[in-house]
């Protein structure tokens, strides 16, 4: 390990952990980090710090943190120097690109070695190669919802929980997924705000909700639809945005006729009473009404038109870029690390944007599953090479045998990771990267509009950041006119010359330096940005693409009636607080507090199976099986009929089970929160 200073000492930088960009004190001595703790001057996080991020110095020192390149060999991994490594894969690129085509290349980002721009360079790289085929984490978390947004009104928002009177959750468990998210709920309650949780399962933010209502999964948009219909009858709706800024009300005001009681009831399983209640909550917090769309939206058949119910609220209410509702944030305006606009790789035949073409024109991104069918069957064309950087696909994406099988059959992969994942077993080369502390970079507070920049404060003589990793290989390849950047901290003064702001004015502000003042109502000057430039409740983009152009609602699967075959219906993906995704499972005090997977079930479900705590039981799909242990919860925890199972774990990896060619129709997102299972005893006859 290489110290950046000797002595005592204390520096501010963020947390990445996960994906809040928590201001943290890290406390080193002689070079060594001793202790990390919250940085109270930080806006987002005030100075507390959750679990997850402490647990920072657990992943730096991990006694199976891999500091060295490894090669696979036919007697297993060996050792192998870092520049060694990196002319091998070169010239082992090289030869495909000239035998295949540099479309055979292909790029893999992940989020296990942080949230910054290392997506950009990865995209950048794609460019330098000539490939389209670009993929990541984002197919199957937050681009469901990035679409949905971006189709109703240019863009995702963020809420302003601080100061709203009405908080609306759906699919979400910020205590679990965004500790500091929750704070701030919580003071906007004590100021008075209403909490309405939407989830089929009583999370730990449902406990504390005004109101919980157990929604049936994949039914949120027959809710939103239904609540639309009485704010419109109820003409509680701002008129003046509905008539001056949107497109498509008249559209939408006739198909929400059909949402009535009775139907969302049927649908949803939430009842006349509640439906009204929660109705009149909104109508009357309107405009300071926040909505938050979780990741339980988008694992659905229909999850980008459920999105897009939801999204539509912000029009009805007035809430969109309204004190106390859903803000957009403006740019910082950072030099742009991709040169989509200036060379569109759209004519190269992206895998899969022939089937799922709105995922490619709002994100420039493949659709990960279909890449695995590429690989398999060389149809549209030979995909042969991959890296993939802090992304573990084996255990996160469906159909994990079939992703490895695939995984298997390239002539290169190449994995960067902190750790020996599945997914790097099967790799040719491991490389190891440089975590969050280990570089520099900078990232974008949008609730704040302030920039913050990261200190490197150690390093590791083999583990690259991740600007020199994609600058060492593309010079290699005779691609370095991509990356002519010496190091990450020229490149981050390049990506701040069009703001004015300079490295050393972020350096003196820890806590965040501010681009632009928030401000409220843009969009009475500048034009939202989507086709019409208004907010859209129909899309002539979708017509035109084939697609419904309303959020229509489709009922999902499984409410079509319960086969005899797999009479139950699985929830997969439930957050668990110390785990992040597929990550942190090989902190010893981690595992100590949760030390295993588990199936939640109901107790009525587990009596009439004879099915006992701790009992190991067969979860079956269509696809495969999994012996895993059982948790009966209590009666309101989760709905009847109904499982959930954690992803991550190795030791039953729920992506065994769970199907890769049921996808939503715009988006491409697998179903993973709906899957038809039986279940029974394990062992039995």
């Amino acid at each position: 390990m290489k110290a950046q200073e000797t002595g005592k000492r204390t520096v501010q930088t963020l947390c990445r952990m996960c994906d809040d960009h928590c201001g943290v004190n890290v406390h080193l001595d002689n070079g060594g980090i001793v202790d990390i703790d919250g940085f109270a001057e930080h806006p987002w996080n005030k100075g507390r710090m959750c679990v997850k991020g402490r647990a920072a110095i657990d992943m730096i020192y991990a006694p199976d943190r891999i500091l060295e390149p490894m090669k696979r060999t036919e007697q297993g991994w060996k050792k192998i120097d870092l520049a060694e490594a990196l002319d091998e894969i070169a010239a082992r690129l090289q030869a495909i690109m000239e035998r295949d085509g540099a479309r055979s290349v292909s790029i893999w980002k992940g989020e296990a070695i942080g949230f910054a721009q290392q997506e950009s360079l990865a995209r950048r790289f794609c460019h330098a190669l000539g490939t389209p085929n670009y993929l990541s984490n984002d197919s199957e978390c937050y681009v469901g919802r990035y679409i949905g947004y971006s189709l109703v009104l240019g863009g995702l928002p963020v809420p302003d929980y601080a100061n709203s009177d009405c908080i609306v959750l759906w699919g979400a468990n910020p205590p679990y997924a965004h500790p500091h998210m929750t704070r701030m709920i919580m003071e906007a309650r004590h100021k008075g705000a209403r909490l309405i949780v939407i989830d089929p399962r009583l999370s730990a933010i449902a406990r504390k909700a005004d109101y919980y209502l157990p929604v049936r999964p994949g039914t949120d948009g027959a809710l939103a639809l239904g609540i639309m219909k009485l704010l419109i009858e109820r003409e509680q709706y701002d008129q003046e945005f509905v008539k001056e800024f949107s497109v498509g009300f008249e559209k939408l005001a006739r198909y929400t006729k059909k949402f009535t009681a009775e139907f969302v009831a049927a649908e949803t399983g939430i009842d006349r009473g509640t439906l009204e209640k929660v109705a009149s909550i909104i109508a009357r917090s309107r405009p300071r009404v926040a909505n938050y769309v979780g990741n339980g939206l988008e694992h659905h058949e229909n999850g980008v038109n459920n999105v897009r119910a939801v999204a539509c609220l912000d029009g009805l209410l007035g809430s969109l870029d309204h004190r106390g509702g859903n803000l957009l944030p403006e740019s910082a305006g950072l030099s742009e690390l991709t040169l989509y606009d200036e060379v569109p790789l759209r004519h190269l035949g992206p895998i899969g944007a022939d089937i799922y073409p709105v995922l490619y024109d709002f994100r420039q991104e493949c659709h990960t599953m279909t890449a695995m069918d590429t690989i398999m069957s060389g149809e549209p064309y030979p995909l042969r090479a991959m890296i993939i950087t802090g992304a573990n696909p084996v255990m996160t994406n469906p159909n994990s045998r079939k992703v490895a099988r695939a995984l298997q059959q390239l002539d290169l992969l190449v994995v960067r990771d902190l750790f020996m994942t599945e997914t790097a077993e099967l790799a040719h080369y491991f490389l190891p990267a440089a975590s969050f502390l280990e570089r520099s970079e900078l990232h974008v507070h949008a609730l704040y509009q302030r920039i913050n920049l990261t200190r490197k404060l150690l390093s590791f003589p083999q583990c690259q950041d991740e600007y020199q990793f994609w600058h060492d290989l593309a010079h290699r390849l005779g691609a370095g006119s991509y990356f002519p950047w010496e190091d990450e901290t020229v490149l981050n003064r390049w990506l701040l010359e069009p703001t004015g702001i300079s490295l050393e004015t972020l350096q003196a502000h820890p806590e965040g330096y501010g681009y632009k003042p928030v401000r409220y109502g843009k969009w009475r000057e500048v034009p939202l940005n989507t086709p019409s430039q208004k907010f859209e409740f129909a899309s002539d983009y979708l017509k035109e693409k084939g697609y419904p152009e309303l959020p229509e609602y489709r009922s999902p699967g499984y409410l079509a009636g319960s086969s005899a075959e797999y009479p139950y219906t699985l929830i997969t993906g439930a957050r668990k607080l110390l785990y992040y995704h597929s990550r942190n499972r090989n902190f010893p005090r981690f595992r100590k507090a949760i030390p295993g997977p588990e199936v939640e079930i109901h107790p009525s479900d587990a009596e009439a199976l004879g099915v006992k705590s701790g009992e190991t039981v067969l979860v079956t799909s269509e696809i495969g099986a999994l012996e895993i242990p059982a948790a009966v919860v209590e009666n309101s925890e989760i709905i009847p009929g109904f499982l959930q199972i954690t992803h991550g774990w190795k030791e039953a990896n729920v992506n065994l089970i769970t199907p890769d060619l049921k996808n939503d129709p715009i988006s491409g997102f697998p179903l993973l929160k709906a899957i038809p299972v039986r279940i029974e005893r394990a062992g039995r006859p």
